[in-house]
């Protein structure tokens, strides 16, 4: 990255305060806002959905791959200014079976080229986080749907962005959360529907990766921006994985919301130790890294929930996503999965054999999906355990009979904003911070989502 853009974008973040204040004092609810809003839109049924991709590095090109294996989707267009990144998407279509997709790649405005073309009715976004809004706004712009990766927008300004111009055009835009899709989310998701925990009252999530090694891939995939962030915010740089399913078990935006948040970080020093010992060559040796390497955030919920989101990607330690859902009646752990319910067994003990659970209670959602993948792909990869088929299985499937999505604009806007949220707690010394009401008041009365077998 050229020092002018690194100069640009250390002047963008320093407004992150300023604006996080005034996105979430902004908005208010109108008569014209209410008649706009998207809450459970349902588009004209897309028996062919014709894709257009922006990104192709390691994530788009997995995305690439497995729409490539779904029935009723055609691949229209590539867009990647790594040449290298757009050859190998060209070969996985051309592996396919498929015919070529025509190519955008001439500087970093050439998505705009690739979304003026009428022959496409849905666009897929995984490039840097920066550039998730501009994309996914300006799909929404040329009338097509707009399907992008996690986070969705890192401000708050560009949470509200992305809400008013999905409800200004009536198209989905729907951020890629794929753990909301995983066995055990959408096990859980399940009992939670049929109030096997009985009141809900508490959830933990998280983002525990050790990711360091990115700081050695200077010049590769995610390695060439990711690591970056730490040198620009300080607070949860990737609040969704660990709070999608958790948001969606409680009902937010769908009779609960997110309310006020708190978060502190801890000192900044996984990054620069393993920085330490990097070639003298590499970039990375002279970071400044402001990230606290470990961010835990409190979120209150409208009906008087606690949540908490931790994230650390700046160190050694095993993967975990933590996944606690409590209630009255007993709760969920993950990491290892484990489970106590009331009138279940000894419920001082975790049950660890879920076996007869996932026999039980899997959501129709996963077993569907694995139906679909053994029919359609059972030599494919199973990505993240199985759980990005399923995600992508149901998003065609939605598309393909006109109905509403598992996951709205509103749901992107509300998990994506717990990042800047907590960048403005962290920096007034962990003070609550208001969470925007997306909905604009209609999480009162949009109905909890997913089926209960």
């Amino acid at each position: 990255m050229k020092s002018s853009r690194r100069d640009f974008l250390k002047a963008t973040v320093a407004g992150v305060g300023a604006l996080t204040a005034l996105g979430a004092a902004a908005r208010e609810a109108t008569p014209e806002s209410a008649q706009r809003r998207v809450v459970g839109l349902a588009c004209p049924p897309l028996p062919l959905i014709r894709w257009g991709f922006i990104g192709i590095g390691a994530r788009g090109l997995f995305h690439l791959k497995e729409t490539l294996l779904m029935e009723g989707c055609e691949v229209g267009a590539l867009c990647d200014i790594d040449g290298a990144a757009l050859q190998r998407g060209l070969r996985a279509v051309a592996a396919s079976g498929r015919p070529a997709p025509a190519t955008y790649s001439d500087g970093e405005e050439a998505y705009r080229k690739l979304l003026e073309r009428s022959d496409l009715d849905a666009v897929l976004i995984a490039t840097p986080w920066r550039w998730h809004v501009p994309m996914a706004t300006a799909a929404l712009g040329s009338g097509k749907h707009a399907f992008v990766e996690v986070p969705a927008a890192i401000t708050l300004d560009g949470c509200w962005e992305l809400v008013e111009t999905a409800e200004k055009h009536r198209l989905h835009c729907m951020m890629l959360e794929n753990c909301c899709y995983g066995r055990d989310e959408l096990m859980v998701l399940n009992l939670c529907r049929q109030g096997q925990f009985g009141e809900l009252l508490h959830g933990e999530g998280g983002y525990l990766h050790d990711l360091r090694e990115q700081l050695r891939d200077y010049d590769q995939s995610e390695g060439r921006w990711r690591p970056h962030e730490h040198t620009l915010r300080n607070g949860n740089l990737y609040p969704t994985h660990g709070l999608g399913p958790i948001a969606q078990a409680m009902g937010i935006n769908r009779g609960d919301r997110f309310e006020v948040l708190t978060s502190f970080s801890s000192a900044a020093r996984g990054l620069a130790d393993y920085a330490s010992q990097l070639p003298e060559n590499n970039p990375n040796r002279r970071e400044k890294f402001i990230c606290g390497d470990m961010n835990v955030s409190l979120v209150r919920t409208a009906r008087g929930r606690t949540i908490v989101v931790k994230h650390d990607t700046s160190n050694c330690q095993a993967y975990s996503r933590i996944q606690v859902i409590q209630g009255t009646r007993g709760g969920f752990a993950g990491y290892p999965s484990r489970i106590s319910l009331q009138g279940h067994g000894n419920t001082h003990e975790w049950d660890l054999n879920l076996a007869p659970w996932y026999d039980k209670f899997d959501h129709p959602w996963w077993t569907q999906g694995q139906a679909a993948r053994a029919r359609l792909a059972p030599h494919a990869i199973a990505g993240h355990g199985g759980m990005d088929f399923v995600m992508r299985w149901r998003l065609v499937d939605c598309l393909h009979q006109g109905q509403p999505l598992d996951q709205d604009v509103y749901d992107a806007a509300a998990w994506s904003a717990i990042g800047p949220l907590s960048e403005a707690s962290v920096a007034r010394g962990g003070a609550p911070q208001e969470v925007p009401d997306f909905t604009r008041g209609s999480w009162t009365s949009t109905p909890a989502l997913g089926q209960v077998s």
